[in-house]
């Protein structure tokens, strides 16, 4: 016995699974791919990120709130290979085989008030204003702006200006 109709039913149903296998294909390799990338380097533009551990060859990071102290770095720019980011921004890069997995252009994203090490091999940390390794404080943040001239010269050390997003960063002893 033939129903009429039943061939352009079997053929749509076997056009659904057609189509349902070949997106589960496309998304899972980009799962896969996802998978094998860490947790900061899943981290998208305006997510920051905490230094735990600096290193020119393994650092130590995770991603964390930006209202956090430990917020070190924001994360400006997101690439799939090697890229040159802009000045005072460093870079993050993941590798796996040899091949990079991804590439991240950070900010500094310090806290008035937090102290921090810099490292000119492994970057900024943040650290106890009390801790040896403390390098300077931030006496005053200043958000909108990237203009040295905004900081006391009379009681900051130095400063950091950041163009993207501007900002300006007035430091100070973190004795003080």
């Amino acid at each position: 016995m033939k129903f009429t109709g039943t061939r352009a039913i079997a053929r749509l149903v076997i056009a659904l699974v057609a189509m349902a296998v070949a997106a589960l294909a496309v998304t899972g390799c980009s799962m896969i791919e996802d998978a094998s990338k860490s947790d900061t380097a899943k981290a998208k533009v305006g997510d920051c990120i905490n230094v735990i551990e600096g290193s020119t060859v393994d650092s130590k990071t995770e991603p964390v709130d930006c209202a956090n102290e430990k917020a070190v770095y924001q994360v400006v720019s997101v690439y799939d290979t090697k890229t040159d980011c802009k000045e005072e921004q460093t870079s993050y890069e993941e590798t796996l085989n040899g091949g990079t997995t991804a590439f991240l252009c950070l900010t500094p994203n310090f806290k008035e008030g937090a102290c921090y090490n810099e490292s000119s091999s492994t970057g900024y940390k943040f650290v106890d204003c009390t801790a040896p390794e403390a390098s300077f404080k931030v006496a005053k943040r200043i958000d909108g702006q990237a203009d040295e001239f905004l900081c006391d010269a009379t009681t900051a050390i130095g400063f950091r200006v950041v163009p993207e997003p501007k900002t300006t960063f007035c430091l100070s002893s973190p004795k003080s």
